[in-house]
Parts: structure tokens; sequence; C-alpha cells
């Protein structure tokens, strides 16, 4: 007869492997994805890279240029932003691989609230990196060119440093507007209670000026185009938290765990 712990641990052990294999296929499928779209798009790499240094370009003086200090730069730099902004074009097809890989281990009403979840969050991170796009490169390059010219100074940059700049910046206004839908978690999760959170507002109003300090320049106008919206969102998301919290009802239905 066989020994019942070692059919369990062998069937322990097939069901952990057959993971792996789900897992590696799912990241194949969503590595192709981007691929796909990479190559779809590697042949406007140049007017790419133009379209995201245009906020730049357009403050230059007249007949300003950017430069290349790595004798790479002018060929790699394009092929990042273009891979970037194809991994933002696929990214819905990423986040469902990785919705369908962990939807067979959640609850019924988890599953409920993970689609909007995921939905609201890549939409607002678009409007962050929309925002930072139109809004604030304008206005930052506007700035420093303006405390340029009493200088003499010649304003350019290398596209390296450009891209890690616009990088920080996307990733900072992206985050920046996932703050409503952060707070709405915490509270639905009975973290935090909206009473909370407001009690603790002039410590988020403190917190966004540092952060806005650390990741902008240090200008005090640069600054605040960052702090003033992370303390907006932060308002918005109590007033969604107020809403979404009213609207849940007392109990919640299919709490059971899914059956493997």
């Amino acid at each position: 007869m066989s020994d019942p712990q070692q059919s369990q641990d062998e069937g322990t052990e097939e069901t952990f492997i057959s993971h792996l294999v789900e897992l590696r296929d799912r990241i194949i499928r969503a590595g192709l994805a981007v691929i796909v779209v990479f190559i779809g798009l590697v042949y406007w790499a140049p007017d790419i890279f133009k379209l995201l240094a245009r906020p730049l370009m357009q403050n230059l003086p007249k007949d300003g240029k950017m430069i290349v200090t790595d004798v790479t730069g002018s060929f790699f730099v394009p092929m990042k932003v273009t891979m970037l902004v194809a991994f933002v074009i696929a990214l819905p097809v990423v986040l469902y691989q990785i919705w369908a890989f962990v939807a067979p281990g959640l609850y019924q009403h988890e599953k409920k609230l993970v689609g909007p979840l995921v939905a609201s969050s890549y939409t607002l991170f678009l409007c962050g990196m929309a925002f930072a796009y139109f809004v604030v490169f304008p206005t930052i390059f506007r700035v420093m060119a303006h405390y340029n010219a009493p200088l003499g100074a010649e304003m350019t940059t290398d596209i390296d440093n450009y891209l890690s700049f616009v990088l920080t910046m996307f990733i900072a206004f992206g985050v920046t507007f996932e703050v409503p839908i952060v707070v709405v978690l915490l509270v639905r999760m009975n973290v935090l209670t909206i009473k909370k959170l407001k009690e603790i507002r002039p410590y988020v109003i403190v917190g966004a000026f540092v952060i806005s300090a650390v990741v902008t320049p240090p200008d005090v106008f640069s600054q605040l185009i960052l702090a003033i919206p992370l303390i907006v969102l932060y308002e918005a998301g109590i007033i969604a938290a107020r809403l979404f919290v009213s609207k849940q009802p007392a109990a919640i239905e299919d709490a059971s765990p899914p059956s493997s």
C-alpha cells in the first residue's frame, strides 16, 4: 500500500510545479506582448524621442540643441524610450496575465474588486504621466531657462540625463495620482477610518511638501506643482472613500475561499 503522506507530498509538489509552469507561461505572454508592440514602434523610435523631448526643446534658446556625451547614446536612448512606451501600451495585457494567474486563489468579492481597481489604477497612472508631460515639464523648463538667462549660461542637457529626469518625474506623478486608490483601499480594508484620515491631514500636507522637495528641482514653484496635486488627490481619496464605504453592504457574500 502507498503511504498517504507520500501521496500528499507528491500531489503538493505537482501542484507547485504546475503553478511554476503557469507563471512561466504568463510571464512569456506578457513579455511577448511588450516585444510585439516594441517591434511595431521601433521604426519611429527617433520620432518618439523627439515627442518626449518637445517640452524641453520648446524652452531652449534659439538654435538650442540636446547633446550626446555617450558614443552609443543616440541609438540606445531612443530605443529605451520606445521600449518604455511599448510597456505602457502593453500594460493592460501584462496586468491581465497577472490577474489570470492570481484570480483562482481569490475570494469572489475580491475578484469583483480587483477589476475596477486595476482599471482605475492604470487610468490614474496615465493621467499622472500626462499631467507631468503637458503641465509640469513645460513649467519647470521655462523656470529653469529664466534662471539661466541672467547668468548667461546656455541651457542644454545630455539626452541620457534628460531621459533619467523625465522617467523620475513620470514615476513620481504617476504614483501621486494613485493616492485616491490607496486611500480607498486603506478604508476598505479597515486599516484607517475616514475620521483618522482627516486627523492626519496636517502630516500628509507636510509629507507632500517633503516628497516634492526631494523629487522636483530645487525651486518653490516646481515643488508646488507636485505638492498641491498630492494634497488635492488625498482629499479626493477621502471623498471617494466616504462614497465607496457608504455603499458597502454590512456583510460580504461569498466569503468562503475558492476551491483549488
